[in-house]
């Protein structure tokens, strides 16, 4: 077992109504209490749409801390970076990022077990918490996108706990470069058969088995950019 950075903060939200008809709970606010990690995520955490958001493959959300300098020297000092939870995180993370973080890594925080599940695929939403057309654009570009923890072993987290991976079976599979292969489009045979090979979310799996069979990259205009007002 070997430490690998710390929770920088915890953070929940409600469901509140959002734009073009939908509601969101991606407005986390910072908490100083210990939450407790159900299998579905924080027990005191909500998701707005939970065809998208949530579920044991999605059960909490972590954020690297880091990435935030970069946002403002890209976008400026937007209010929204003020504190932290702009990009709807639960966890905010000291020490680890998409390219450090690899596929089905188990992770203890405080008295849970972790397994990191798959990279976010960032909607339209952002665009409007950012003010900023193509923030959700951004993060898949930039790989900056967080990812999602499932729940193996329920129990309570808080500010300030150590993150310890505590075993890594796919080291040669970082987040970032399995994101980078989906969100550049790979066509490459091979590198998808690689791909297919992992253990991937169900999601990913018929994403990758498509784009084997049908040799087309999805259209992702609708997540990116939503529905038509």
């Amino acid at each position: 077992m070997k430490k690998i950075g710390m929770v920088n903060a915890v953070l929940v939200g409600k469901i509140v109504p959002f734009a073009k008809g939908s509601q969101s709970a991606i407005n986390k606010k910072l908490t100083t209490d210990r939450q407790q990690a159900s299998r579905l995520g924080f027990i005191h955490d909500e998701q707005g749409d939970r065809r998208f958001h949530g579920g044991v493959e999605k059960a909490l959300h972590c954020y690297a801390s880091e990435h935030y300098p970069e946002w403002r020297k890209e976008l400026g000092e937007k209010p929204i970076f003020q504190a932290l939870g702009a990009f709807g995180e639960n966890i905010s993370s000291i020490g680890l990022n998409e390219d450090t973080i690899c596929l089905k890594d188990k992770i203890r925080i405080g008295t849970t077990l972790l397994e990191v599940s798959q990279g976010r695929m960032p909607c339209w939403k952002l665009n409007i918490r950012f003010e900023q057309h193509d923030m959700a654009q951004r993060l898949q570009n930039t790989l900056r996108t967080g990812w999602y923890f499932r729940v193996l072993d329920e129990g309570y987290i808080g500010e300030g706990d150590e993150i310890i991976l505590c075993d890594r079976p796919y080291p040669d599979w970082p987040l970032s470069r399995i994101m980078k292969l989906i969100f550049e489009g790979c066509l490459d045979e091979q590198a998808l058969q690689q791909v297919l090979n992992l253990p991937l979310v169900d999601s990913w799996r018929k994403l990758v088995e498509n784009r084997l069979e049908k040799h087309l990259v999805e259209d992702w205009s609708s997540r990116l950019y939503g529905p038509e007002e």
